[in-house]
C-alpha cells in the first residue's frame, strides 16, 4: 500500500502496488492483451509518490516474456 501525502496529511488509503523489491524497484504486472500509455502512467505515478527512480511493468500475456517487459525510469 502507497499512502498518498498531501501537504501534512497522509491518506491511507492510497494506491496498491503489485511489487516493492528493497524500497528501490517497482513491479507492475498485467495480464492484458497489449501494455498500453494508461498501464505506463500507472507505474510513472507509483514512481513519483514513492520516491522510488525505477519501475519494470511486466505482461504475462505476451507470446514472448521479453516481449511483454518495460522498463521505467524517472
Amino acid at each position: 500500500m502507497l499512502p498518498i501525502h498531501y501537504g501534512d496529511v497522509i491518506l491511507d488509503a492510497g494506491y496498491r502496488l503489485d511489487l516493492l523489491v528493497e524500497e528501490t524497484l517497482i513491479v507492475e504486472i498485467k495480464a492484458v492483451e497489449a501494455l498500453t500509455r494508461l498501464h505506463e502512467a500507472q507505474i510513472l505515478t507509483y514512481l513519483r509518490l514513492s520516491g522510488c527512480r525505477v519501475g519494470l511493468l511486466l505482461n504475462f500475456n505476451a507470446v514472448l516474456f521479453k516481449q511483454g517487459v518495460r522498463r521505467l525510469a524517472l
